[in-house]
């Protein structure tokens, strides 16, 4: 047996204990010819040459996947075989590799090991340390060869690369639904079981979404880290920021195969493609209305509800919705960040410019299916489609009669509230009603409708 006089570890030949002691002294004595890097055993150079050569001489029986060293081999056929061998001593998790065990045990023990030197952030592996330090030298090493994006993490853009391959490999058990990441297979899961681990401290709510959960904690802290580059608007997630963006380069890469129309987000996508197939899985426990989303059935119960969570910090007036909330904040700042390349018009939000641009297309893609009637607006559509249903889901809170839109019934309520916000520029004479406005307007340019 073969000693090692520095930590005592034994070893049966000679050449082991001599590879073993390259640790202690620090020596590499190998060394690779093409890029200089330097190894303390011949076997970890021959593995790194691969890097060079491309070769991947170790395959999958099963799958076909090709792998550099046989350890990587091995750790993959864990996948077919699911085999996880490493047990955590405190929780009972199971592992594939002991490096995953090892960086989970972390999370017991609270270790943080490794420091970013620039803002002292401290990260459980080395190789988040590695990827956050990319957000300070904004080097993004992982090209994509179909379209040119680059990523910081290579798992960032074997993910992308699925956008044009279009493999989904995570199936759903229950419902068979397939997912391009493990994760997001992870957080679709928690709708059949109901699991929601993430609990805000500060109002109770419960979120199955990681992301969605440090979103909604930014609405309490007023946190908005996204900003954009090229008009300076802030938001409170990546994804939101993300999306914003494709205002301005236009880039819409998620393609309708029905229809053709592209969209800049596969959200967007999969929303739309519930018109083709008339799909609606969101229903409202309260009425039996469906939704083709979450958020319009989170929206709707609100009329059932009262409740208008969103507050406008200059005159005091609630909403429903943040976005209808941030339109409104646009009557006080004047501020209409949208045109219309065709007429010059200016609108405070980008759905507004949508629905006006169709008056230069004659665009009217939603239909009744009652009478054929188009619309511009999917919500014209629905107000109008009150008048086959006689629905008057808005009622007046001071005499009780009922309205068919909420426009109709803020219009009404001026009678109530003596409330006259159009102004005539020329003379002064205030209005309840635009419309009313604009008939007084053609008293001074004498113009006849």
């Amino acid at each position: 047996m073969y000693c090692c006089g520095k930590c005592g570890e034994t070893f049966n030949k000679s050449g082991d204990l001599k590879k073993h002691q390259c640790i202690h002294t620090g020596e590499k004595p190998y060394h690779c010819q093409q890029c200089g890097k330097t190894f303390s055993q011949s076997n970890n150079l021959k593995t790194h040459q691969h890097i060079h050569t491309g070769e991947k001489p170790y395959h999958c029986q099963q799958c076909g996947k090709t792998f550099t060293t046989s350890a990587y081999l091995k750790i993959h056929q864990r996948i077919h075989t699911g085999e996880k061998p490493y047990h955590c001593q405190q929780c009972g998790k199971t592992f594939t590799t002991s490096t995953c065990l090892k960086t989970h045990q972390r999370i017991h023990t609270g270790e943080k090991p490794y420091h970013c030197q620039q803002c002292g952030k401290t990260f459980t592996t080395s190789n988040n340390l590695k990827t956050h330090q990319r957000i300070h030298t904004g080097e993004k090493p992982y090209h994509c060869q179909q379209c040119g994006k680059t990523f910081i993490q290579s798992n960032n853009l074997k993910t992308h690369q699925r956008i044009h391959s279009g493999e989904k490999p995570y199936h759903c058990q229950q419902c068979g639904k397939t997912f391009t990441t493990k994760g997001h297979l992870k957080i679709h899961q928690r709708i059949h079981t109901g699991e929601k681990p993430y609990h805000c401290q500060q109002c109770g709510k419960t979120f199955s979404n990681p992301s969605k959960f440090k979103g909604h904690q930014r609405l309490h802290t007023g946190e908005r880290p996204y900003c954009c580059g090229k008009c300076g608007e802030t938001f409170n997630q990546s994804a939101h920021l993300k999306r914003h963006q494709h205002i301005h380069t236009g880039e819409k890469p998620y393609h309708c195969q029905q229809c053709g129309k592209t969209f800049a987000t596969s959200a967007n996508l999969k929303i739309h493609q519930r018109i083709h197939t008339g799909e609606k899985p969101y229903h409202c426990q309260q009425c039996g209305k469906t939704f083709t989303t979450s958020t319009y059935l989170k929206t709707h119960q609100r009329i059932h509800t009262g409740e208008k969570p969103y507050q406008c910090q200059q005159c005091g007036k609630t909403f429903t919705t943040s976005t209808v909330l941030k339109g409104h904040q646009r009557i006080h700042s004047g501020e209409k960040l949208y045109q219309c390349q065709q007429c010059g018009k200016t609108f405070t939000t980008s759905n507004n410019l949508m629905t006006h641009q169709r008056i230069h297309t004659g665009e009217k893609p939603y239909h009744c299916q009652q009478c054929g009637k188009t619309f511009t607006s999917s919500a014209y559509l629905k107000t109008h489609q009150r008048i086959h249903t006689r629905e008057k889901p808005y009622h007046c809170q001071q005499c009780g009669k009922t309205f068919t839109s909420s426009a109709y019934l803020m219009t009404h309520q001026r009678i109530h509230t003596g409330e006259k916000p159009y102004h005539c520029q020329q003379c002064g004479k205030t209005f309840s009603q635009s419309f009313n406005l604009k008939t007084h307007q053609r008293i001074h340019t004498r113009e006849k409708p």
